[in-house]
């Protein structure tokens, strides 16, 4: 089957291990199942993934591809959890959780095998494509806004960095939420289409908010830290994600995250139960899914270059349709 695969790693150049070509379809085994891919959606993860990020060399080649909406054996149109172990479904007890593309191969490829648990039927009012932008960045979104900030309608949230998946899928759920939402990014440009999904403020990075916020969602790390930490009000909590550049900044700001008793919490992915909550979400308040292009599978290193330069705007999807 055609497949878009992690040939090797390079931590410097990550797109050059980016191939494409035939490797063998997935083999059904005990307790999984295999899915046609309609359409997945390319994240950062990926990229993490071809500079060796969770990913070693000794099981390359992998395919890439975290997120996937699709038809089941049976003919039904579904959503994956990309989660695998996280309760023992389709794997042994002892296995430790994984995200696709750690230990099995991913969604960019005409066939993915998953454990028959993390597959949730797809609402019919969402498209594949729409769908297919879920499981990672928007549920990513989700459990960071309404399980560990645990922010409610009329609070106030700062989005860093306005244009990546999680950053656009946290502004338009916020404002779906009743939350007043601020967003931030280098790129006047970004900063006008938050304003068009619903931030009632959109200010270039590390400028001064018009108030402190009750949360802040954070994916960018070390450029925009200190910005965080300064941002919330007294009691405030940051919720991290990710650190696209870098996890070492040069202000930690203890005193001030003491002193202000302030809350910093890590969060990963989400639950199944959490995705299942979002896709009724989406398709009980007509939210979807900001989709910034749609590409053939074949087409995918267009796609990741994009991705790697920062250039989209919300999600870019891969079709095998």
């Amino acid at each position: 089957m055609f497949a878009v695969y992690a040939a090797r790693i390079d931590r410097d150049q990550p797109l050059v291990g980016l191939e494409s070509g035939e490797l063998p379809a997935p083999e059904v085994r005990p307790g999984w199942s295999v899915v046609d891919v309609r359409a997945a959606s390319l994240n950062h993860h990926d990229l993490w993934s071809l500079r060796g990020v969770g990913l070693p060399e000794d099981r390359l080649p992998m395919i890439l591809g975290c997120d996937a909406a699709g038809i089941d054996a049976d003919g039904n149109e579904v959503v994956l959890h990309s989660v695998i172990g996280q309760t023992g479904h389709g794997v042994g007890p002892k296995e430790p959780r994984s995200i696709l593309t750690e230990r099995y191969p991913g969604t960019f490829a005409e066939q993915v095998a998953v454990p028959t648990w993390n597959i949730l039927p797809k609402p019919k009012e969402l498209s594949f494509e729409e769908a297919a932008c879920l499981p990672t960045a928007w549920l990513t979104a989700y459990r960071m806004l309404f399980t560990n900030a645990g922010v409610r309608p009329g609070d106030s949230v700062l989005v860093q960095g306005a244009g990546g998946g999680v950053a656009t899928a946290a502004i338009v759920l916020g404002r779906a939420a009743g939350l007043r939402v601020f967003a931030t990014s280098r790129d006047e440009a970004k900063r006008k289409r938050a304003l068009e999904l619903g931030a009632v403020e959109a200010v270039e990075t590390g400028a001064r908010l018009p108030q402190r916020v009750d949360a802040v969602i954070e994916t960018v790390g070390a450029a925009t830290w200190s910005h965080s930490i300064k941002s919330l009000r007294p009691g405030g909590t940051l919720v991290i994600s990710g650190a696209t550049s870098g996890d070492r900044p040069s202000h930690a700001e203890l005193t001030r995250i003491f002193f202000l008793e302030l809350k910093v919490v890590g969060s990963t992915m989400g639950s199944k139960d959490e995705l299942e909550d979002l896709l009724s979400f989406c398709a009980a308040t007509g939210v979807r899914p900001v989709i910034d292009e749609v590409l053939p599978m074949d087409r995918a290193r267009e796609g990741f270059e994009r991705m790697a330069s920062g250039g989209q705007f919300g999600k870019i999807v891969l079709s095998n349709s």
